[in-house]
């Protein structure tokens, strides 16, 4: 594992971008992303503050050379698959460089400022072609919490603790922030009900998941060791595995989700970049006594040193009536990305761990990171206690699962004393009717 820090961190590092302090896009994030401004075509950025710089136009100037000018290269395209497929070396060059022409006082500040579009004028895509999709299951507070709801003695399954449970999901219905989630059609079956029927979802739900992008990739055949696994880790981001609870109940058993995910899964914008997030990272909790330690292919004295993240996460709600009101939306929880009970180079070394590999552009989720407690159940499925406890608003509404045009927006900043806290961006999207069956 290497977490390199270096003269970008610097918290006394100020850029000439005006509105880069105090945003979740400061000097020291420097996030990568794919846009489009007005009349043109996809392209890869970099965020700082409210603006967006073309690296496109970086990777024509003069200003960039070697491997910072190799990266941004790479980066030109509609996607950044070859980017993240550089591996770490280019794009750390990228980084610094950008890092160095957008400080104050740079002396090429004229053409940088060439380079740069308002990001309320540009659309943000996703930023790669995903190939391949993943879901873990590493919240554990989240897996006790369901678990309880259904086996009240015995929450967890035997296998929860010794290995990272996770399925395949759908790559093709992934978006990003801001995209209409339109809520499915599929069959339900109260337990009570003798046979089931077909219909619109009614137990609508988000899951508060951090992203990870896959950097370079492996053979096929060729696991990777967990000591190299961070190198293949390129960023993060912030995703929420939109869930239809009633589809799930009846068609999981015996293969797993299936048409309650496939329908949607919503990434934010930017990916946050393990060299941004460098200075972030933190000790993976020690497991309570009595549990498993790790088989050995999953463990690293590093990993667990510094493998886990200093994220603050929530998940907000704004309804319908909220956003016509003019009124702010609603916490519904906020805590640690701490809450992880494996690492991301576990998830990355245990999915490679059979043979299966892995390509630039893949995207994992986490699973859905709860707190042990009410403040911070990163699904409505917890929160109301499947939907036993209806949720009150501020403006009296109540909720027990989402209703159409419902507005849910996660956010995610990384914090720690004496460094610049850096942010994700939102992840947001807005519950629309069922298509007419």
């Amino acid at each position: 594992m290497s977490v390199q820090i270096d003269e970008t961190h610097d918290p006394s590092r100020r850029s000439w971008v005006a509105s880069a302090q105090g945003s979740d896009f400061p000097i020291q994030n420097l996030p990568f992303g794919v846009f489009s401004p007005k009349g043109g075509r996809p392209r890869g950025g970099v965020a700082i503050g409210d603006r967006i710089l073309d690296l496109s136009l970086a990777a024509r100037s003069g200003l960039l050379s070697g491997e910072a000018r190799a990266a941004a290269e790479a980066a030109a395209g509609e996607t950044l698959n070859a980017l993240l497929g550089l591996g770490a070396g280019p794009r750390r060059a990228l980084r610094r460089r950008l890092s160095d022409l957008l400080t104050e006082g740079a002396p090429d500040r004229a053409e940088v400022e060439t380079w740069l579009y308002a990001a309320a004028d540009c659309e943000l895509r996703l930023p790669c072609a995903i190939g391949d999709y993943t879901d873990f299951y590493a919240g554990i507070h989240h897996a006790l919490n369901v678990g309880r709801q259904f086996r009240p003695d015995n929450p967890l399954l035997p296998n929860y603790k010794h290995v990272p449970i996770g399925y395949h999901g759908r790559a093709s219905s992934v978006r990003v922030s801001g995209a209409a989630v339109r809520r499915p059609n599929g069959q339900q079956k109260a337990p009570e009900a003798d046979a089931p029927v077909f219909g619109p979802a009614r137990r609508l739900d988000l899951e508060l998941e951090l992203g990870v992008w896959i950097g370079p990739g492996n053979a096929l055949g060729e696991p990777v060791p967990i000591g190299e696994a961070d190198a293949h880790i390129a960023g993060l981001c912030l995703l929420n595995d939109w869930s239809a609870r009633d589809l799930q109940a009846w068609e999981y058993q015996p293969l797993g989700p299936f048409l309650a995910k496939n329908f949607m899964t919503t990434v934010s914008p930017w990916i946050i970049t393990a060299e941004a997030l460098a200075p972030f990272r933190t000790a993976q909790p020690k497991r309570p006594e009595g549990d498993p330690a790790p088989l050995p292919y999953l463990m690293d004295e590093a990993d667990q040193a510094s493998g886990a993240y200093a994220l603050e996460l929530e998940a907000l709600i704004r309804t319908r009536a909220m956003r016509e009101a003019g009124v702010p939306a609603h916490r519904l929880g906020k805590g640690p990305a701490t809450n992880l009970y494996w690492t991301m180079a576990q998830l990355v070394t245990h999915h490679t761990v059979g043979g299966c590999d892995l390509r630039p552009g893949d995207l994992f989720g986490s699973g859905t990171i709860s707190t042990p407690d009410d403040s911070g159940l990163g699904s409505l499925l917890e929160l109301t206690r499947g939907g036993k406890e209806p949720l009150t608003l501020p403006n009296g509404e109540t909720r027990t699962f989402l209703e159409d045009g419902d507005e849910l927006i996660l956010a995610g900043r990384a914090v720690a004393e004496g460094l610049v806290a850096i942010g994700f961006g939102p992840c947001s999207g807005v519950v629309a009717p069922a298509p007419k069956a």
